[in-house]
């Protein structure tokens, strides 16, 4: 005897035979119980989340906050990070960026933060989306430049 002789057994389950007497044990209603829509017959499932007719829970749940369908989301590079990665260059660009592995996608918008502290030293042009203030000044004071890409 090998595993190839070997066959599953699969029990088959008979369709329970509805309404047929009170003696089969699902006579009369059928399963049905009594009364109301399940008992009906064009009742319909209730939606995810139905409650037997009370206030859903999702319902009973204070609404807060709120999303923009405009919102522009950007990724966030700091300028030490730049720093740290970015040495041989004299200009950044978003293709420069992702081989840096400073961003991870060059088409998404992008925005230069400055940390802290400013221990910026490299002379860059930096071309991107957006710039915060500092950063701004934080580059523009070591003789580099900011140019903002139209996207």
């Amino acid at each position: 005897m090998d595993l190839s002789e070997i066959k599953l057994v699969t029990k088959s389950k008979k369709a329970k035979r509805r309404g047929r007497g009170t003696g089969s044990g699902l006579g009369k209603t059928s399963g049905r119980g009594h009364k109301g829509a399940g008992q009906r017959k064009g009742k319909k499932t209730p939606y995810i989340g139905f409650s037997g007719g009370n206030i859903p829970f999702f319902r009973q749940l204070p609404k807060r906050g709120f999303t923009a369908r405009n919102a522009k989301e950007y990724q966030l590079v700091n300028l030490i990070t730049i720093q740290e990665r970015a040495k041989g260059n004299t200009e950044l660009t978003p293709e420069v960026m992702e081989e840096l592995n400073l961003i991870k996608n060059k088409k998404k918008l992008i925005k230069i933060l400055a940390d802290k502290t400013d221990k910026f030293n490299l002379k860059l042009t930096i071309k991107a989306d957006k710039i915060s203030k500092k950063a701004k000044e934080i580059i523009e004071s070591k003789g580099g430049g900011f140019e903002c890409l139209k996207r």
